[in-house]
C-alpha cells in the first residue's frame, strides 16, 4: 500500500514537473518566433515590402505573431545602407533580405555568417556576392535582375516606340559595380541598332542638371537610365527634366513609367519579393544559404506611358502598344 502511495506521488510530481516545464516553454515561445531583417534602399511604405509580408502570410508566417520583420529604410540615401546594415546584423536575426546591389554590398561587408536572401541585383557573381548561380557558397542567395541581358531588350523597344532615334543617352552610375558591364553591352545593342550613344555619368543628385545639359548639348534624342537604387529614388526629378527637355526614356522599372517615364521592362520586382519570401521559408526550415541556386526572373513586365507618348507628340506603334502589359493613359 505504501509502495502504491509512493508511486502515485512520485508520478504526480513527475506530471507536475512536465506540466510546469511545458508551460514554461509556453510562456518562452512568443520571445521565440524568428525575426526577419529587412533592408531596402527605398522608402516605406513600399509595394516591393508588402509583396513580401503577403508571400510570408501565404506560407504561414503572420507577422508580429509568428514571425517578426525588423525593417529598415535608406530613404533614396545610399550612404545611410552601411550604418542600417550593422544595426540589423547587432540584431541577430534569423536572416536578412536585402533589394539592390549597394544594400547588398553593405550588408555582405556587416556580416559573413547571418543567412542573406538577395533580390534586385544584376550581377552577384560579378559583384562577388556568390561564387556562382548554381553554387553560391557563402551566406548570400536569393534573386538575381540579370540586367546586362535586358538592357538590349529596352534599347529594341524603346527604338520601335521612336523610329527616327539616332543618338542615345544612357545615364549611368559609375558607384554601381554593375553598370560597368551594363553599358558595354548597351553600347554593343545600340551599334547593332545603328545607333550612337552619350554615356553620362549621375553620381549624385546635383548631377542631374549638368546631365541633361550635356544631353542638350551632345543632341541625343532620347534617355536610357541604368537600373540602379539612388537613380531610382531620384526616379521624378529625372522623368520630369527628361519631358521638359523633350526626350523619350526607357528604363527598368515600372515605377518609372508611373513617374512619367515612356517605356519600362524589366522584371516584376513585386514577383521578386513575393520569391524571396520562399528562400526564407527554406532558411528557416534548416537549408543554407550556400545550397540553394540564385534564382533569375521568369516573369517580365512591359510598360507604356501613353499620357507622356502623347505630350511628346509621339505615336505608339499598335505592334508594341497590344504587347504592353500595361498601359498608362
Amino acid at each position: 500500500m505504501r509502495a502504491a502511495l509512493r508511486w502515485g506521488v512520485g508520478a504526480m510530481s513527475v506530471a507536475l514537473s512536465m506540466l510546469l516545464a511545458l508551460a514554461d516553454l509556453g510562456a518562452q515561445a512568443p520571445g521565440k518566433i524568428p525575426r526577419i531583417g529587412f533592408l531596402h534602399p527605398g522608402a516605406s511604405p513600399n509595394t516591393s515590402a508588402e509583396a513580401f509580408v503577403q508571400s510570408l502570410q501565404e506560407l504561414g508566417y503572420v507577422e508580429g505573431r509568428s514571425v517578426a520583420i525588423e525593417f529598415r529604410w535608406a530613404e533614396a540615401r545610399l550612404e545611410r545602407l552601411p550604418g542600417l546594415a550593422a544595426e540589423l546584423v547587432r540584431l541577430k536575426p534569423d536572416v536578412i533580405v536585402v533589394g539592390s546591389t549597394p544594400a547588398v554590398k553593405a550588408i555582405a561587408q556587416a556580416t559573413k555568417t547571418i543567412p542573406i536572401v538577395m533580390t534586385v541585383v544584376a550581377d552577384p557573381v560579378a559583384d562577388g556576392f556568390v561564387a556562382s548561380l548554381a553554387r553560391p557558397g557563402g551566406n548570400i542567395t536569393g534573386l538575381t535582375l540579370v540586367s546586362p541581358e535586358l538592357s538590349g531588350k529596352r534599347i529594341e523597344l524603346l527604338k520601335e516606340a521612336v523610329p527616327r532615334l539616332a543618338r542615345l543617352a544612357v545615364f549611368w552610375n559609375p558607384s554601381n559595380p554593375s553598370h560597368g558591364e551594363t553599358l558595354r553591352d548597351s553600347e554593343a545593342k545600340a551599334r547593332t541598332l545603328g545607333l550612337h550613344t552619350l554615356p553620362v555619368e549621375v553620381r549624385r543628385a546635383e548631377d542631374l542638371e549638368r546631365a541633361f545639359v550635356t544631353v542638350g548639348r551632345e543632341r541625343a534624342s532620347a534617355l536610357f537610365v541604368l537600373d540602379d537604387a539612388f537613380l531610382f529614388g531620384e526616379r521624378q526629378r529625372i522623368t520630369d527634366m527628361a519631358l521638359r527637355n523633350r526626350l523619350p526614356t526607357v528604363f527598368g522599372i515600372s515605377g518609372f513609367a508611373d513617374a512619367g517615364g515612356l517605356v519600362t521592362y524589366g522584371a516584376k520586382q513585386s514577383e521578386l519579393y513575393r520569391r524571396a519570401a520562399l528562400f526564407v521559408d527554406r532558411i528557416l526550415k534548416g537549408a543554407k544559404p550556400a545550397n540553394l541556386p540564385v534564382e533569375q526572373p521568369t516573369s517580365f513586365e512591359l510598360v507604356i506611358n501613353l499620357k507622356t507618348a502623347k505630350t511628346l507628340g509621339l505615336v505608339i506603334p499598335d505592334a508594341l502598344r497590344l504587347r504592353a502589359d500595361r498601359v498608362i493613359e
